[in-house]
């Protein structure tokens, strides 16, 4: 199995992007990496070159970059061509933490998406209380708009990769909605609601509102891009303010409250845990012909380490290959 790593992409690269391959590279023998992006810069951080390649060019797409102009224009990109290496089946799988946007098109228009899926779906892992595991949502951003047909494909990719990624015997899908009841929402979220219930082979639980996407009820969650995109940053705010709050208010309110704050430190380790996301490992773009994964641009070693495992698990599992065949069956019937 070989992965096209782009080795320049993120805020760190490529110091991360090497030393977090370089442990993935060792934990699994069956791995290959194709590393695009500045010899020199790689060859800096890299202590071991076993199998290790490194395709040589000058030129990454900056997060500044509009992103299809950019795909387009620097066809000798690291991550273009690390694209392309997937496309023509030289690299079996894609990773970079570069240009979200860039990322997206370059899985859309070069890669490409698997024949019966209508739209591809951006899906990340989001911590969950009482679930190790998270909670995977999708889509968060490459679609703007939806019809209830492609949240249906959302569903049933979403239900294999959890099955097979996270080892969830029986994912449970939920509709992200603004009611539990069966006949909220629109009319889209209606019709949705109506085809995940007889859809084949997922485990539809209903309906779940935004206040409940941390809390566990669900191991999928279906909604459009736009929906899914701002309830991901509000959630994610939230996160950070109750997060930074605390952290105030248990340092900077006197010595007592300082003493009172060594005492809990313990009791809030797990909390800290919760929100740590490295381990999830990155957001697939679920519909294509290939595994595109792509990793936070201020991702760390780690985190780089964990997508490797997550896409090592999606190759082991061929589990772009089950949802082909999911939507074929369909399709005969």
């Amino acid at each position: 199995m070989k992965i096209a790593v782009d080795a320049m992409g993120g805020d760190n690269a490529p110091q991360v992007v090497v030393e977090g391959i370089e442990r993935a590279r060792d934990e699994w023998k069956d791995l290959e990496f194709v590393l695009y992006g500045k010899e020199s810069a790689i060859k800096e951080y890299l202590k071991n070159d076993e199998r290790i390649t490194i395709v040589h060019t000058d030129t990454e797409i900056l997060g500044t970059d509009e992103p299809v102009k950019a795909i387009r224009s620097k066809k000798d990109a690291s991550m273009v061509l690390a694209a392309q290496s997937v496309k023509d089946g030289e690299n079996d799988a894609l990773f970079s933490l570069g240009n979200t946007g860039a990322l997206l098109a370059a899985g859309i228009f070069i890669v490409g998406r698997i024949k019966q899926v209508a739209r591809p779906a951006l899906m990340p892992t989001l911590p969950a209380t009482n679930s190790p595991k998270g909670v995977n949502m999708l889509d968060v951003g490459a679609n703007a708009e939806a019809k209830a047909s492609y949240l249906q494909q959302w569903a049933v990719m979403g239900s294999i990769y959890a099955h097979d990624v996270k080892k969830i015997d029986k994912p449970r899908v939920a509709l992200l909605n603004n009611g539990t009841e069966y006949d909220k929402g629109d009319s889209m979220h209606k019709e949705a609601y109506q085809l995940l219930k007889n859809t084949e082979g997922i485990n539809f639980i209903g309906n779940i509102e935004s206040g409940d996407i941390l809390a566990g009820k669900a191991d999928v969650i279906v909604t459009d891009g736009f929906t899914g995109n701002a309830a991901l940053k509000a959630t994610e705010g939230t996160a950070k303010i109750l997060l930074g709050q605390l952290k105030d208010a248990l340092l900077n309110n006197g010595i007592f409250t300082k003493m009172g704050a060594a005492i809990v430190s313990p009791s809030l380790k797990g909390m800290k845990e919760m929100f740590d996301t490295s381990q999830a490992g990155g957001a697939v773009l679920l519909g294509l012909k290939s595994p595109v994964v792509k990793a936070h641009g201020a991702a760390d070693n780690r985190a780089v380490y964990y997508t490797v495992k997550q896409i090592y698990d999606m190759l082991s599992n061929d589990t772009i290959n089950k949802a082909n065949k999911y939507f074929e069956k369909m399709s005969e019937k």
